[in-house]
């Protein structure tokens, strides 16, 4: 019998699969969409840049399931020139451009042809230098220093990823990688509903974004977020209608 999604999820607790340098393996961004965002809370995002390596924690992401998730740019399996990335295999980078000024990085998170990403929506530099390189690309007013990447639009611009990074491969890419982080209690992480898809319809509701609670990067705080530890609620936000 098949291991569902939410058991997946318990199993790799044990550890993640690493490839080369401290990287994320291919095998372990091919668990799929619903139990890798969690799981990415934590690792590390790493670009590098003319000034040197910039590594960032992952903080916050969303998931999106196709086919039926209405969320989703593969909804309904979907294929076309902008989509295509999200069929690749694991570990694969799925950026796109948003209100024509904005670019998203996501995670393709499944098999081949199976359309689930990740997307990145908040990341928290490591080091005070990693927030001076940040500036460099992204300067800033505020005297928070949390608005330099507290948002996927954010991030991208920090980290100078635009549309040439659509497909990079997050596993062995020399430009744009992911490597091992710190492990994220799940008492430490929240779920909740994801940003800005009223289109989602029945699919707007789903607790599929996940962040680590009272970060300051956070891109936006639920007050109606619940616990992920809570096993209720893990089983109803694994659950799809696929009757995993």
């Amino acid at each position: 019998m098949p291991r569902k999604k939410h058991d997946l999820l318990v199993e790799a607790a044990n550890g993640c699969d690493l490839a080369i340098d401290g990287r994320l393996s291919r095998s372990w961004f091919r668990q799929g969409a619903l139990p890798l965002a969690p799981q990415l809370l934590g690792q590390t995002v790493v670009r590098r840049t003319s000034e040197g390596l910039i590594r960032c924690r992952i903080v916050e992401t969303e998931s999106y399931v196709a086919p039926l998730d209405k969320g989703s740019h593969a909804y309904g399996n979907r294929r076309t020139k902008r989509t295509e990335t999200m069929f690749q295999d694991g570990g694969k980078a799925y950026v796109y451009l948003i209100y024509g000024m904005h670019y998203c990085l996501n995670v393709v998170a499944a098999e081949l042809e199976q359309a689930e990403a990740v997307l990145i929506r908040a990341v928290e530099p490591l080091s005070p230098t990693d927030v001076a390189w940040m500036r460099i690309h992204r300067p800033i007013r505020s005297r928070k220093t949390a608005d330099i990447s507290n948002g996927p639009g954010k991030l991208c611009a920090a980290l100078q990823i635009d549309k040439q990074f659509d497909g990079a491969d997050l596993v062995m890419g020399k430009e744009l990688w992911i490597e091992r982080g710190i492990d994220i209690p799940y008492e430490q992480i929240v779920c909740a509903t994801r940003i800005n898809i009223p289109y989602a319809e029945e699919y707007a509701d789903k607790l599929w974004r996940f962040y680590i609670a009272g970060n300051p990067y956070v891109s936006v705080v639920d007050k109606q977020a619940v616990p992920l530890s809570n096993p209720a609620r893990l089983l109803e936000t694994f659950q799809t209608e696929s009757g995993e």
